[in-house]
């Protein structure tokens, strides 16, 4: 069995591995949870169907296959946020960077 991943497959691993911090930098440390996860879960799809869709294929677009790279991509962005983002403070550090202007603290009063 000869296994050979298209340099496409190869990038939208690596674009899984960093969309956790995307998450960071546009939502708060007050945001929910769950609309993290669902945003989160939108990037990944969006991720796994460019990378379907950019592949080499002889047959054409596969849904099936969209739909296995997006599971592929949410898992490896979980993991990634849990086992390397978060623990390492990224996470934090990407949230607190972009502070919202009603979030800033009030100088001189």
């Amino acid at each position: 069995m000869n296994v050979n991943l298209n340099s496409a497959y190869w990038l939208g691993l690596a674009v899984s591995v960093v969309l956790p911090v995307l998450v960071g930098l546009v939502t708060t440390r007050v945001t929910h949870a769950g609309t993290k996860a669902v945003l989160l879960l939108a990037l990944t799809a969006a991720n796994g169907f460019l990378v379907e869709l950019a592949g080499p294929h002889p047959d054409g677009w596969d849904l099936g296959t969209a739909i296995v790279l997006t599971l592929v991509s949410f898992g490896t962005a979980v993991l990634s946020h849990f086992g390397l983002w978060k623990p390492t403070g990224v996470s934090g550090k990407a949230q607190d960077s972009l502070v919202t202007s009603a979030a800033r603290p009030v100088s001189g009063v």
